[in-house]
């Protein structure tokens, strides 16, 4: 393992390095740098970093397509992009030794989190111009194991795969975890029976409560990674399974900083990569929070805690900050509810309302209605605001193979 010193020399040479690649070879940043009054060579330590401006996914989207690539686009050997659900899609590129630095970041991910070479791996991210299939897929091959390379959707046969395959590990977002045992449950099969000893899932924020639920029912270990199609894909960060406290950050090849910290620590994510080539971030806007720790299972490295939540989906309901993943929490230690709920705003009024829909546990004792009532109270007792429930039966609302969409907003804008 690298000591500390080395560490740190190792990130100040590579991003003096990323620094000046950014700079000479990507106008934008040239732009920023210089309007900012500073150049590659005023960093002379780590802490030096601070005077560099950031950049944010409007500046990728206004460099749409390939205006952030640092290398001519003849030498990218892959290109991936976000959805672009709210606005143009952000467009990342990849050289061979940036598919290279990926595949080797990921197998060390997976091997922190349990994988073992010869294991079988079934990947059930999507596939395609989403990271987070093919970021699985080669790392685990990298790592040695045999890949199940399904991606998304298709839940019976997702099943029937498993059950067949009999894959050691499965990669996964959290909430289709939670549709799979579902899928289990439907065909009569004890989930807790599969061959599956270790999950591995990211791609959305989630809870201990969600832990405790995927882990009690499956009997596997689950631990979580973290990553961001801007810095590279997934495998930018891991939860170790021996402590399973926090992801130890890859800091050879990831820069990060925390901004606009509260008294705990906790603020918005910021990285820096110090290793790629055609697609350089210099302190880049994760929105993600959260706050850095000592390492444990790794020391070298450090540890960000799960991501907390978004700045950009915190809601803000009658003056109060209000995050999904608080509401996920007291909807799974709600008796008679189940994992599944969306929450909807809307105005027939003044004021914003808030209603939670969430179904109904299968097969419970418990009136939903009662468990609705309860669910309200706790959110008021803990968060502070009143919000509606709306309890439906088991089934009702959709699942989704990809990143869950937790928030609809019905509020004229």
């Amino acid at each position: 393992m690298i000591s500390p010193d080395k560490l740190a020399a190792l990130q100040l040479e590579r991003l003096q390095w990323s620094l000046e690649h950014a700079y000479r070879n990507v106008p934008l940043y040239r732009e920023k740098f210089d309007r900012a009054g500073v150049h590659p060579s005023d960093c002379r330590r780590l802490e030096d970093l601070a005077r560099f401006p950031f950049t944010t996914k409007e500046d990728l989207r206004a460099s749409y397509p390939f205006g952030m690539f640092a290398v001519p686009r003849e030498e990218v050997a892959r290109v991936h992009a976000s959805s672009g659900t709210t606005g143009r899609p952000t467009v990342v590129g990849y050289t061979r030794r940036d598919l290279d630095t990926w595949a080797d970041v990921m197998a060390r991910s997976i091997r922190a989190a349990g994988g073992r070479p010869g294991d079988i791996v079934h990947v059930a991210y999507g596939y395609g111009l989403f990271t987070g299939g093919l970021g699985a897929h080669y790392g685990a091959e990298r790592l040695g194991c045999t890949v199940v390379p399904v991606s998304g959707g298709m839940t019976p046969r997702q099943v029937q795969l498993i059950t067949d395959f009999r894959p050691d590990v499965i990669m996964v977002t959290p909430s289709y975890m939670l549709a799979l045992l579902e899928e289990f449950e439907a065909q009569g099969l004890d989930p807790r029976e599969t061959s599956l000893r270790l999950g591995i899932f990211g791609a959305e924020p989630w809870t201990e409560e969600m832990r405790e639920e995927i882990e009690s029912r499956f009997a596997i270990d689950a631990v979580d990674i973290y990553g961001l199609s801007e810095v590279i894909g997934p495998g930018v960060a891991q939860e170790c399974v021996e402590t399973k406290d926090g992801l130890h950050v890859w800091e050879d090849h990831f820069y990060p900083e925390i901004v606009d910290a509260g008294p705990d620590g906790t603020g918005e994510l910021v990285f820096t990569s110090l290793t790629k080539e055609a697609m350089p971030v210099i302190r880049y806007r994760t929105h993600d929070l959260t706050r850095l720790l000592p390492g444990t299972a790794m020391p070298a490295f450090r540890r960000m805690e799960r991501v907390r939540g978004r700045t950009d989906d915190m809601i803000i309901l009658r003056g109060v900050n209000v995050f999904p993943t608080q509401i996920e929490e007291i909807v799974l230690r709600t008796p008679g509810l189940s994992p599944h709920f969306v929450i909807e705003l809307s105005r027939p009024g003044r004021l914003d309302v808030m209603t939670v829909r969430v179904e109904s546990a299968p097969g419970t004792p418990l009136s939903p209605v009662s468990a609705g009532q309860a669910l309200a109270r706790i959110v008021k007792d803990t968060i502070g605001v009143t919000v509606e429930v709306d309890p439906v039966a088991p089934g009702t609302l959709p699942r989704s193979a990809g990143k869950l969409q937790r928030v609809v907003d019905l509020r004229d804008n």
